[in-house]
């Protein structure tokens, strides 16, 4: 609740806010000089809304010294009632005058006092004030009814302010620069200026004085525009005299001008001016870099748009980085020059300080660039290939930091860095032992560039090491080999791989407990397995299939699972024993199982369990074998494969369209008739086809219009991806066999997606065009069909015909032929 005493003060304030506007009242009801009294008006009018703040914050008034201002107001506001009331016209200008000056010190008392109100309320009694003080009531501005918000001019205000310089004296502006308000430091800062620019003082004044202390002092705690003035101020005593260096050389001096670094434009071009201009003393270059942020504002500024501030900072910053902890400090906020130039020049122990500090920094992608543009990857090779145990582990634990950008890997393979790894993997030397797991990650990170094919017996070589190495380096090799082997150029150096045994070597490390060496193995196996072909029948029985399957049900990694799934789908379609093995092992289930429960996301371990899966039930979809076929279908791959189709990935999307083309080339023998009498019990309305013109049904008849698969073809057709065309229009192609044409044109028309198909005309390659053909051929057969889009066909087709691909002429003709462009007989083409 509040207290008798913030009741008491609130009274006072709302007693004071009706004095205020009982003076204006009087003031607009006088009849006596009615132009005098509304410039009058319009100043006490500005009271209210201050009054207001102060009785809202009731807080403020709990301070003895507002109080008293506050009283010191009301007294005035009485005074001005008054005067008012009874006016004496002889002398009445000089009485408004007057009686606002005081209202003005009344304000500023107030002003004084506030202590714990905000800037922007301060800044709104400091405008008033001000405008109270330099009010004038003359016979010019009275006449003047025009300007009642500005009471003086700009002339008048520069005059006033010369005549209150001219009332300091030389004696007290030190005083007045130490504990003036704003507007008297103001005018002390403009008069030292003068008196400093005029050498009316000289610097046995400046010392005897202790300006420049004083000076810092109010730096540290001055507005924007006073600071700046104070900076100028200390530049110009700076370059006047050595002595005056020395004294801004004070750890807390620089510590207050540091803070000017990070403030607006012109007070950080000249702060940074100013540090540069002392740094020519050591006391000053020492002490600068040890403050705490200095560094990483001098680097922001040396980056930053002024070229100003920008040319000092580079200056300054090439003074402090003679310091090589400086010149860490400025590698950790983004700038390396100074630090490569150690690398570069630096005594043997510098050099292995800067390298060690690099390996340790969290280094961005951006900041390896930089490093790499200013030249510290050669640096670090020499010392590697050159230098002592101590200086060859801290480069080569610098150079791994440096190796995850690709544009880097390529400065380390110019280096010839290569050749020096290898030899080091090789060593048995037991003190160069603790280098190799550095150098295999380096060397993991190089086989990612296919550069490294330029020595087509790496692979081989790194091959022989395996067996020989710790997990970690393990580990680093499989990364290493298998980019190698992926690489599309790389297919010389799998079969050197394959015939040398490479296979046998990896089996073992499926069963691996430690987790990144087996993931790193199958990983390799499976890029592997791609050449391999009949070949891999012989490489994996069934104990490796078992592992795989016991991979792909226990681990909890999606890329482990993609890896497993993915090597026994490059098993050959054709080798039964192998599809017999996974129908035994419940593969189908375990898949479809997983498929399920994954949500649909952009991961990319996802996409490559999807393109894994995808493949994988290719084999189990052959249209040559039904029974598969249906025991497929009966453990739910259909809705699996249209969940498929809207994968991330065009592989999965089109490995997902061919098992669906697969499936439905079956749907036609499969259907049951409209009057079959097998059915136990009539079939509802629903499982009609009118595709297929009887009853079909998901997991019997494999139908895809009873899958829903339809429109998900056609959007990827409708997409910008054209990887899938070819086996999503092979789909489509299924529901417009010779016994059911009619019946698939006006099913895809009546999804209105042929302009769909007609699309890949146009951007398609030469299969899918094919495809896309035929499928128009059948379409527009129909003249209600051709009517509707022949005409937004027949300019890609004659497009086509003429600058197409031979083999695909014929088909185009027959469409031609069609839409009455051409007749069926022509010999056109």
């Amino acid at each position: 609740m509040e207290n008798i005493e913030d009741r008491r003060f609130s009274e006072v304030l709302s007693e004071l806010i009706a004095s205020a506007q009982e003076v204006t009242s009087l003031a607009q009801s006088s009849e006596t000089e009615r132009q005098v009294f509304s410039e009058f008006v319009i100043l006490v009018d500005k009271f209210v809304p201050i009054l207001n703040h102060l009785r809202a914050n009731i807080k403020i008034m709990e301070h003895p010294p507002v109080q008293k201002a506050v009283e010191s107001l009301g007294k005035e506001f009485n005074r001005a009632k008054a005067m008012i009331t009874n006016p004496n016209s002889k002398t009445l200008l000089k009485q408004v005058e007057d009686m606002v000056h005081d209202l003005g010190r009344s304000l500023g008392l107030v002003l004084f006092a506030s202590l714990e109100v905000s800037t922007d309320f301060k800044d709104k009694i400091g405008a008033l004030q001000k405008d109270l003080m330099n009010a004038k009531f003359d016979p010019s501005s009275v006449a003047s009814s025009s300007r009642h918000s500005e009471i003086v001019s700009e002339v008048e205000v520069e005059d006033e302010i010369q005549e209150e310089k001219v009332s300091l004296g030389i004696d007290d502006v030190v005083l007045k620069l130490k504990y003036a308000n704003d507007e008297v430091l103001r005018l002390a800062l403009s008069f030292l200026s003068e008196l400093i620019g005029s050498k009316k003082v000289g610097n046995d004044w400046i010392e005897d004085e202790g300006v420049i202390p004083v000076l810092f002092n109010r730096l540290s705690s001055g507005k924007p525009e006073y600071r700046l003035t104070i900076i100028h101020l200390l530049r110009i005593l700076a370059l006047d005299n050595a002595g005056n260096k020395e004294k801004m050389a004070d750890v807390g001096f620089l510590s207050t001008l540091v803070k000017s670094l990070i403030r607006e434009e012109e007070e950080r071009r000249e702060a940074v001016g100013l540090l540069l201009d002392l740094s020519e003393l050591s006391d000053v270059r020492r002490r600068i870099g040890r403050i705490q942020g200095c560094i990483v504002m001098l680097v922001a500024l040396l980056n930053g748009d002024d070229l100003i501030a920008s040319h000092d900072a580079g200056k300054l910053l090439n003074l402090l980085s003679s310091n090589t902890q400086n010149a860490l400090h400025m590698a950790e906020a983004g700038y390396f020059k100074p630090l490569v130039q150690y690398l570069k020049e630096g005594s043997d122990m510098t050099k292995i300080l800067m390298a060690t500090a690099l390996s340790r920094m969290e280094l961005t992608d951006q900041s390896r660039a930089s490093l790499g543009v200013d030249g510290a990857i050669e640096p670090l090779v020499r010392m590697f290939t050159t230098g002592k145990l101590e200086a060859k582990l801290s480069s080569l634990n610098a150079l791994q930091n440096l190796s995850s950008l690709a544009e880097n890997v390529q400065r380390l393979i110019r280096s010839g860095i290569l050749a020096p790894l290898l030899q080091l993997l090789f060593s048995v030397t037991s003190v160069l032992m603790t280098l190799r797991e550095p150098a295999s990650a380096i060397l993991a990170r190089i086989a990612e560039s296919e550069s490294i094919l330029i020595n087509q017996d790496v692979a081989q070589q790194m091959l022989s090491l395996l067996n020989l190495s710790s997990p970690v380096i393990q580990i680093h090799l499989l990364q290493a080999l298998n980019s190698i082997a992926s690489h599309a150029s790389a297919s010389r150096v799998r079969r050197k791989m394959k015939e040398n045994g490479a296979m046998q070597l990896l089996l073992p490390f499926l069963m691996e407990t430690n987790f990144k060496i087996r993931n790193s193995a199958l990983n390799l196996v499976y890029t592997l397995s791609k050449d391999l072909s009949q070949e891999l029948s012989e490489q994996l029985g069934e104990t490796h299939i078992t592992i795989l399957i016991n991979i792909i049900s226990s681990s909890t990694s999606e890329s482990e699972k993609a890896a497993a799934v993915g090597i026994l789908s490059n098993f050959p379609i054709s080798d039964k024993k192998v599809t017999e093995i996974l129908k035994r092992e419940y593969f189908i289930p375990l898949i479809v199982s997983i498929m399920t429960s994954i949500p649909a996301t952009t991961k990319l371990e996802t996409q490559q369990l999807e393109e894994s899966v995808a493949g994988a039930l290719i084999r189990f979809t052959s249209p040559s074998d039904k029974k598969l076929q249906l025991y497929s279908a009966e453990q739910g791959v259909i809705p699996l494969l249209v969940k498929l189709l809207s994968s991330k990935s065009s592989i999965a999307k089109c490995r997902a369209a061919t098992s669906l083309a697969q499936l439905s080339q079956n749907s036609l023998s499969l259907r049951k008739s409209k009057t079959s009498r097998w059915f136990c019990a009539p079939p509802s309305a629903n499982a009609f086809c009118e595709v297929h013109d009887g009853h079909c049904f998901v997991k019997s008849t494999l139908c895809l219009v009873k899958a829903g698969a339809v429109s998900p073809l056609l959007k990827i057709l409708e997409g910008k991806e054209r990887e899938a065309d070819e086996a999503v229009l092979g789909a489509l192609a299924t529901l417009l066999q010779d016994e059911i044409w009619e019946n698939g044109s006006n099913y895809i028309a009546k999804t209105s997606q042929v302009q769909a198909i007609i699309k890949v005309l146009e951007s398609g390659n030469t299969k899918a065009q094919e495809k896309a053909l035929w499928i128009l051929e059948r379409i527009f057969r129909s003249e209600e069909h051709r009517l509707k889009y022949g005409e937004s066909a027949q300019v890609l087709l004659i497009d086509l015909a003429q600058h197409g691909d031979s083999r695909l002429k014929p088909t185009i003709a027959k469409v031609l032929a069609h839409l009455e462009l051409l007749q069926f007989q022509s010999s056109y083409f």
